[in-house]
């Protein structure tokens, strides 16, 4: 499957067949609402309006920038077919009822199996393979679809669906017809976007954590990152200079650090986050020039692998999410990252070995590491241990 960043990963994943209800019961795990049934629906309705205007706004983009941007084929089903399952689960309906309905009038609305309409290609079947997400159909589809996800929304703030499950399920099938039209007009394939999606919410939320193999496991212990690094970061300060040296084993390793900005906010401190990467996604080019292991054994993986490009796109990674940590008191008591921010990360790595490790793996290294610079900011010093068998990194203070 061709595509941008993170749309190549498990491409078994994309070619399965995916029922509806399996869908729904997937898309159940991205739920982050602690209220539950028809209680807790403001909080995935609210989500619901967020996504169609995304679709809005990126149609809206796509016209204005033409050909220059990329990406609207995915959105349709990425940015709202886990929310729209969420909330036909919180008034306990099915979504292969829904699906059947789609094809239903009020005097057979009943008249639906168990084994009809299984998958989103049952109600693709017809679908015309000559549409485009540039036509006016479709911006007319996308209107239509949104004018529909307002008036559930005018219906739950009327207090409409708190006692009549029959009228959320109403305004869900006319939402997914809406959606199915689209889709069609567009030539998406809902079947296609549906594992994706999936994929998606494996990446980020897994029934089971399972780490990525260290990427240098094939190789010569001589050019693998050690298994236990045990760095001393130290803060220094000479005459109005202030500066971090780093030393491994007493000797100094790379240049002395300083913020780099006009304003301070101990910028210095941040091969902490570097060290967190190395211990718990087993990556890190940056370390690795600083300790001297490049995979030079293989030359193509020594230039592209562990080469400059490869270190200022970790650097990048840095300071983007060090930009976002900033405004939140560098994550301090914040125990999930926001989506919209992790799925920032496969755009950088596409095509690098790091592809690989999912979003999960990614967010427990960037809010470990932040931890680890909490401390090193409040203390001035420290040592940290980044440990990659335990995949854990730890601060223990420098006296």
């Amino acid at each position: 499957m061709k595509g941008p960043p993170g749309r190549s990963q498990n491409i078994e994943a994309i070619e399965k067949v995916v029922t509806l209800n399996e869908y729904q019961l997937v898309a159940r795990r991205t739920d982050q609402n602690a209220q539950s049934g028809l209680k807790g629906l403001g909080f995935p309705l609210l989500g619901l309006f967020g996504e169609v205007g995304t679709l809005l706004s990126a149609l809206k983009k796509k016209r204005r920038d033409r050909e220059s941007f990329v990406g609207y084929h995915e959105a349709i089903v990425e940015e709202f077919g886990d929310t729209m399952c969420n909330i036909a689960s919180r008034a306990s309906l099915s979504l292969s009822v829904l699906a059947q309905r789609v094809f239903r009038d009020l005097q057979d609305w009943d008249e639906v199996g168990h084994d009809a309409f299984g998958t989103f290609g049952d109600i693709q079947s017809a679908r015309d393979t000559h549409g485009s997400p540039n036509s006016p159909e479709f911006e007319a589809a996308i209107i239509a679809l949104a004018g529909k996800v307002g008036l559930l929304l005018n219906d739950f703030h009327q207090n409409r669906i708190a006692n009549n499950r029959d009228v959320l399920s109403a305004h869900l099938l006319d939402i997914f017809r809406a959606l199915i039209n689209a889709a069609d007009v567009a030539d998406i394939d809902l079947a296609e976007a549906a594992a994706f999606n999936i994929t998606k919410i494996h990446s980020r939320w897994p029934e089971r954590q399972k780490y990525t193999p260290l990427f240098d496991e094939e190789f010569d212990a001589l050019e693998q990152l050690p298994r236990v690094i045990k760095m001393n970061i130290i803060e220094q300060k000479v005459g109005t200079r202030t500066f971090v040296i780093q030393q491994c084993n007493a000797i100094n390793i790379g240049s002395s650090l300083t913020d780099n900005r006009l304003v301070d906010d101990d910028y210095r401190f941040h091969d902490a986050f570097h060290l967190a990467y190395a211990a718990i996604l087993g990556w890190s080019p940056v370390i690795r020039a600083l300790l001297k292991l490049k995979r030079k054994s293989k030359p193509r993986i020594d230039e592209a692998e562990d080469g400059a490009r490869a270190i200022l796109i970790e650097e990048g990674i840095s300071t983007l999410i060090f930009n976002r940590a900033h405004r939140l008191n560098y994550f301090e008591s914040i125990k999930s990252l926001d989506y919209s921010l992790l799925k920032l990360i496969p755009e950088f790595v596409w095509g690098y070995e790091v592809e690989k490790c999912p979003l999960w793996q990614w967010e427990k290294a960037i809010l470990d590491g932040f931890a680890v610079f909490r401390k090193l900011r409040k203390h001035r010093r420290g040592t940290v241990l980044a440990d990659l068998n335990k995949r854990s990194i730890t601060f223990k203070e420098l006296m």
